[in-house]
């Protein structure tokens, strides 16, 4: 069964949307471009991959299929971009 974030089944190949914070700048978040991928740890998950990262896709993941529906919740979240 391949992974599902809100109501959207993700793909290896899928680009997504998700809120990234600076490991250095702990109070800043930003909305960053990923791909989704098969984890090479475990090969039967997905993984995101951003910032020469692999990280799971799970469904306490934070994951939007569109760079609009990442904005509308980053606005909700944080007050805008």
């Amino acid at each position: 069964m391949e992974p599902t974030n809100e109501d959207y089944t993700y793909r290896a190949g899928d680009i997504v949307y998700v809120f990234y914070r600076n490991p250095h700048t702990q109070d800043v978040a930003n909305i960053q471009e990923a791909a989704v991928v098969n984890n090479p740890e475990n090969p039967n998950e997905l993984a995101v991959f951003l910032y020469e990262t692999y990280y799971p896709l799970t469904n306490e993941m934070a994951v939007y299929s569109t760079e609009e529906e990442a904005e509308q919740a980053y606005h909700h979240y944080f007050g805008g971009i």
